[in-house]
C-alpha cells in the first residue's frame, strides 16, 4: 500500500516588505518577499487575539520579473504554492528555513488600502495577475510554470 503526499499551500495576507529581486549565478531571476497571515488564539485571560505568522515566499523566472515592482509592503495578496525546506551551515551553526515556492499569485487590494475586494485590486493594466488554476473554479488559463533551480544552486545564494 502506497501513501500519498500532498505539498500545496494557499494563503492570503499582507506583504511585510517590498519584494527583493536578484539573479542566481546561472541567470535565473529570484524574487523574495514576506507575507503576514493572522491566526486567532485565546490568550492567558481567555480573550481572542490575532497572532501574526510571517511566511517567507519566493518566485522564480519571468513571473518574478513581471511582479517585482508591484509587490510592495502592505499589499494584500493571495497565493498558492508548495513548501520547501532548506538547511545549511554557517559559522559552525546549522540553520534551516521553510518557505513557500509561489506558483500563483493574485492581488487582493492595493497597498494604499483602496478596498478589500478583488474588483478594487490592481488589474491587468497595472499589474500582471496570476490566478489560481481551473481546478479552483476559474477558467483563466494558467501561466506556464517554471521549475525552480535545484536546491543546491539556490542554497549557495542564501545570504545568511
Amino acid at each position: 500500500m502506497s501513501s500519498v503526499s500532498i505539498n500545496r499551500v494557499v494563503i492570503s495576507g499582507n506583504l511585510t516588505r517590498d519584494g527583493e529581486i536578484r539573479a542566481t549565478a546561472g541567470g535565473t531571476t529570484v524574487l523574495t518577499f514576506g507575507v503576514a497571515v493572522n491566526d486567532r488564539r485565546r490568550n492567558a485571560s481567555g480573550e481572542w487575539e490575532d497572532v501574526p505568522n510571517f511566511v517567507d515566499c519566493v518566485m522564480f523566472g519571468t513571473r518574478a520579473d513581471a511582479l517585482a515592482r508591484f509587490l510592495t509592503k502592505g499589499t494584500k495578496v493571495a497565493l498558492e504554492g508548495k513548501l520547501r525546506y532548506s538547511s545549511w551551515e554557517r559559522d559552525g551553526q546549522r540553520r534551516s528555513k521553510l518557505e513557500v515556492i509561489v506558483d500563483d499569485l493574485e492581488f487582493m487590494s492595493s497597498r494604499q488600502g483602496q478596498g478589500s475586494s478583488q474588483s478594487q485590486a490592481p488589474r491587468a493594466q497595472q499589474a500582471p495577475s496570476f490566478s489560481a488554476p481551473a481546478a479552483y473554479g476559474q477558467t483563466s488559463q494558467r501561466p506556464t510554470q517554471q521549475t525552480p533551480p535545484s536546491a543546491d544552486v539556490y542554497d549557495e545564494d542564501i545570504p545568511f
